[in-house]
């Protein structure tokens, strides 16, 4: 059982066995999508608008759940540095059972915002209903999306990626399976549900993760002997795992929703436009996966010798962080923006879709780095348990920066498609701006500074 002191040793080893399974782990979560967005070309553009639409309502309810995740890691990490393992234990009991209230609370949700959520970013017609009986059947993986994710973080906080890696994998290999199965049916034995069986194959293989991940949890030296009684809620417990979860998971439910604002702006030019930005998201998280599992490392690793107070090796996890992420996707660039369209050919035949998904992909090439960097800050804000300028920082990139500069490119000076392009990426752009400017300020007064990027000494390597 994976259980690694991330205050010792090299840093470059720990972000290899960090890094390379959280990233195999999220490779095959995005070929998860790919595939539902590939099924779902068999029924048209249409449904893909659908899925499009719905997958994107769906992913803001489940935000609370990656809020709970980077603070469980991060709460659990400190713990962890500071080698208090019955506050651990503690730690990661009352926040299992606050994510099973929080699953609850959002099928309720789910089942009264979703029409109007779908609603905002569509025009009536058949891809809308497509979208709605989409979502309705994910509202059943809630529970999956949610506790699962918030028992990973207890997970990567002890240093195990790999757990998670696993259950993604085979999730991929079973919805490669189940898609067409639950789509088309057997022949002459039992009859298929057409698209809406994408969804319930989501349902399916997301339950069986979540299951998956706690039962490694609970099989792990600290959660031994465990009484129910640990899972009473503890006001205090509850406000501290709150206190760190809600602005992490609002900053995540702020970038999903900005998805939105785009989508209510691509909505004017049709429905290939719509199906465009699924297909565009699904291609440029392929690209970002290294980048992604680099930074999801850097809160543990922070997290830890944080709480261990070994501030320089704080500092030097952050730079090499950011680094590596630049890096990798800068060498993403000419792929992207060359060769956006034939990407996107692989999904659908239409070539409105396919010019329009290459036209949103050149301005994805060039803000990939942006978004590491942006990624790398909000890890350290909160490995640092100052999560809550995650928040404001995704308030004004997703929500402030993106619709303000999407209607001065696309209205006020009607730029049309490429003014909604331009519109994020000054909105991403600007965001970086304020985000260095909040990390610096945070780690001045927590780790005093964040000083400059060097190469470690041969030991550190």
């Amino acid at each position: 059982m994976i259980d690694q002191d991330l205050t010792t040793g090299p840093l470059g080893g720990h972000f290899r066995r960090l890094a390379i399974p959280a990233a195999i782990g999220m490779l095959f979560s995005t070929l998860y999508n790919v595939v539902d967005t590939f099924y779902a070309g068999y029924f048209g553009t249409q449904a893909q608008a659908g899925l499009s639409v719905g997958f994107q309502a769906f992913f803001i309810l489940v935000a609370i759940g990656f809020g709970l995740s980077s603070a469980m890691s991060a709460l659990v990490g400190n713990a962890k540095g500071r080698k208090d393992e019955v506050e651990s234990r503690h730690l990661a009991a009352q926040g299992i059972g606050l994510a099973v209230m929080a699953a609850a609370l959002m099928i309720a949700v789910a089942a009264f915002a979703g029409p109007t959520l779908i609603a905002v970013v569509s025009e009536p017609g058949a891809y809308r209903d497509a979208g709605l009986g989409y979502f309705y059947w994910l509202i059943f993986a809630l529970p999956g999306f949610i506790i699962g994710p918030a028992a990973n973080g207890i997970l990567q906080a002890r240093g195990d990626t790999r757990t998670m890696q696993r259950a993604l994998v085979a999730a991929f290999f079973v919805n490669v399976g189940l898609n067409p199965l639950l789509m088309f049916g057997i022949p002459g034995v039992v009859g298929g549900m057409g698209f809406n069986g994408i969804a319930l194959a989501t349902v399916m293989s997301q339950t069986g993760v979540a299951a998956f991940i706690l039962w490694r949890v609970f099989g792990r030296a600290m959660m031994q002997n465990l009484r129910w009684a640990e899972f009473i809620p503890v006001s205090a417990k509850y406000y501290e795992i709150i206190a760190q979860a809600f602005p992490a998971g609002f900053a995540l439910l702020v970038t999903f929703s900005s998805g939105f604002i785009v989508q209510y702006a691509l909505k004017d030019y049709g429905e290939a436009a719509l199906a465009s930005y699924g297909i565009t998201m699904r291609i440029e998280q392929l690209f970002l996966l290294p980048a992604l599992g680099i930074t999801i490392s850097l809160v543990p690793i922070a997290a830890q010798n944080f709480g261990a107070g070994n501030h320089a090796r704080v500092r030097e996890a952050f730079h090499r962080c950011w680094l590596l992420g630049v890096i990798g996707t800068t060498l993403a660039f000419p792929f992207l923006w060359f060769g956006g369209g034939l990407a996107a050919g692989v999904f659908s035949e239409d070539p409105e879709v396919i010019r329009i998904s290459a036209l949103l992909l050149k301005v994805e090439a060039a803000i990939l780095p942006i978004y590491v960097v942006l990624f790398s800050i909000n890890s350290l804000l909160q490995a640092l348990k100052k999560a809550a300028w995650t928040m404001w920082i995704g308030i004004y990139r997703q929500w402030i920066g993106i619709a303000f500069f999407i209607w001065l490119f696309a209205y006020v000076i009607d730029g049309g498609l490429t003014g909604v392009r331009l519109g994020i990426a000054a909105g991403v752009g600007s965001g970086l701006l304020l985000s260095l400017w909040i990390g610096m300020r945070v780690a001045r007064d927590r780790i005093g500074g964040l000083g400059l990027p060097r190469f470690a000494a041969p030991a550190q390597v």
